[in-house]
């Protein structure tokens, strides 16, 4: 009996951290989605689970103008990208998910710890959130390929405080692209891999809010050459 038990465990967190939970009863062609906070059916989730971010999401290098050091990272919410400035005018540019309605936010960070297969732990008032909508988090989950934060976490700090948000992967890359999160940055895992090589501890994260203007921090050349010739 404790053995079957376990195991119903087990499945339960898997399911969640695949990103949601199946309704029982009547209900089992129904998916609890926590990407996106709604009830999806059955084909919608396997859809999904299948789609790839749209290309202009994929990591490349870009020309940009800022006044910004080599090793910032610049995030806009509102176009999807971060950027991380490899050298005057030249930046790497990542397609990020970023936080739905009610959970963007602004502002510049540092960050202060970095984690390979990090340990998820949903914050309280998530776990109380989620409880309300009759999806129950688990207290933690350990690292691993299921996980919700990914292969990598970039934990980011204010004021020597911890702000909750991190940079992370995803075990959902269809997010890429879209408003899906509760204010953490979502990069693919090859793209967080990368990015983890980079960005050391102290790296200051420039976040640009939802519908902020960023033409004062920086401007991205369009013309795809002149990433090629510095811009």
């Amino acid at each position: 009996m404790a053995k079957k038990l376990r195991s119903s465990v087990i499945a339960l967190i898997g399911a969640l951290a695949i990103g949601g939970l199946w309704a029982g009863g009547a209900q089992a062609e129904r998916y609890y989605d926590s990407a996106s906070g709604e009830w999806i059916t059955r084909n919608t989730q396997t859809a999904l689970m299948n789609r790839k971010p749209a290309p202009k999401y994929n990591r490349r290098t870009v020309a940009i103008n800022t006044k910004l050091s080599p090793g910032t990272v610049i995030i806009n919410t509102d176009t999807k990208y971060l950027y991380y400035i490899t050298s005057p005018n030249r930046a790497i540019r990542y397609g990020v998910g970023v936080g739905r309605e009610g959970f963007g936010w602004n502002g510049t960070v540092k960050v202060q710890r970095k984690a390979e297969w990090p340990t998820w732990t949903p914050p309280p008032e998530m776990r109380a959130r989620e409880r309300a909508r009759g999806v129950i988090l688990p207290a933690s989950m350990e690292g691993g390929p299921n996980n919700p934060l990914g292969a990598r976490a970039l934990y980011l700090y204010k004021g020597g405080n911890d702000t909750l948000y991190r940079i992370h992967g995803t075990n959902q890359p269809w997010t890429i692209g879209q408003n899906m999160s509760s204010g953490c940055i979502r990069m693919m895992n090859k793209d967080v891999e990368h990015l983890y090589k980079r960005a050391d501890i102290g790296t200051k994260v420039v976040v640009i809010g939802p519908g902020r203007d960023h033409s004062k921090i920086y401007t991205e050349n369009l013309n795809p050459l002149a990433a090629l010739f510095g811009g």
